[in-house]
């Protein structure tokens, strides 16, 4: 879902636009041209052709999704087409040398990095925004607002019991709870499971799926249900969601950038392949444009930009791949 559309698409066409104005000016290098193609009379930016082809986590998608489409309009003869097979996912396919990036919405783990050793696949981990994982209840739940770490544990972790709010709380109702959740190949579900279940076992009632709309209606169509998910989405949903505080602790860009809404708080990233990024110059540019304009696509997404300093160091990092 392109949550970043629900907000001003006049500031999106601005942003296109000041792009556009801050272009390169046309080269009059002959062999230049030839390679990169005529410059574009609305850019001024030499125009690339080529394939791009990332995947990955849901988290991420939203952001990508507007870079994909604002870049289109920047570089019209490059085609970037990009999966959302959640964050698992796109790592199986990054390590098969399926796709030139892969979006993580958690750090790639010891064994994926050990199977891209075997397949002789160098990488570079880009930080893009940051994430306040968000645990949401119907509207009218009026008895968990709040909860702790420890409750969401005793409430998300498999247990061989059949849970009821009032397994939390003697006065809270003796509903059974109703749960949803993203996909184990979400790296929302393994951060979730990481920082909230310690790596136990989630609860085996929970409905899982790696469309977050399906977790958003879900919420919305049950007085007991609960899920958790990325900020963004949310935020799209906030008129027909609440939101828990955790710890006594909301989700907001401040206390998700602060980091004070713990341990909730994370980044989110790219993951590039960094022969991609050397031989294949739309894949190159593209990303490069992506790190140029994360910060802004990120808050138009519902997401918390980096600090401008930290998108320094991406693009440093991706220069030195090149």
């Amino acid at each position: 879902m392109k949550k970043w559309k629900y907000l001003s698409q006049a500031a999106i066409l601005g942003s296109a636009l000041f792009l556009a104005a801050c272009g390169s000016t046309e080269s009059k290098d002959d062999a230049t041209n030839s390679k990169n193609g005529a410059a574009s009379a609305e850019t001024g930016q030499a125009q690339l052709t080529g394939d791009v082809v990332g995947d990955g986590s849901s988290t991420v998608a939203p952001i990508t999704e507007a870079l994909v489409e604002e870049y289109a309009a920047v570089q019209k003869d490059v085609r970037v087409s990009v999966g959302v097979s959640g964050t698992g996912g796109g790592f199986e396919k990054f390590i098969n040398g399926e796709t030139d990036f892969s979006n993580a919405s958690r750090p790639i783990k010891d064994t994926e990095k050990e199977k891209l050793v075997a397949a002789g696949i160098d990488y570079t981990e880009l930080a893009i925004a940051y994430d306040g994982l968000s645990v949401v209840i119907h509207p009218e739940n009026t008895w968990a607002k709040n909860l702790t770490v420890e409750q969401l544990k005793q409430l998300w972790i498999e247990d061989g019991t059949t849970k009821k709010w009032s397994d939390i709380d003697p006065s809270w109702p003796d509903e059974e709870v109703v749960f949803y959740s993203p996909g184990a190949d979400s790296g929302t579900f393994d951060y979730f499971d990481e920082v909230i279940l310690d790596g136990e076992d989630l609860v085996k009632t929970a409905t899982l799926s790696e469309d977050d709309n399906v977790l958003v209606q879900g919420v919305i169509a049950d007085k007991n249900a609960i899920a958790f998910f990325g900020y963004a989405y949310y935020l799209a949903n906030e008129s027909k969601l609440q939101v828990v505080s955790v710890n006594g602790i909301e989700p907001n860009n401040e206390t998700i950038e602060s980091g004070e809404y713990s341990p909730l708080s994370r980044p989110l990233f790219v993951y590039v392949k960094n022969k991609a990024m050397a031989e294949n110059e739309a894949a190159y540019d593209f990303i490069k444009y992506s790190l140029e304009n994360a910060g802004n696509m990120a808050e138009a997404a519902g997401y918390v930009r980096l600090p401008d300093v930290e998108y320094e160091k991406g693009l440093a990092a991706l220069e030195a791949l090149k």
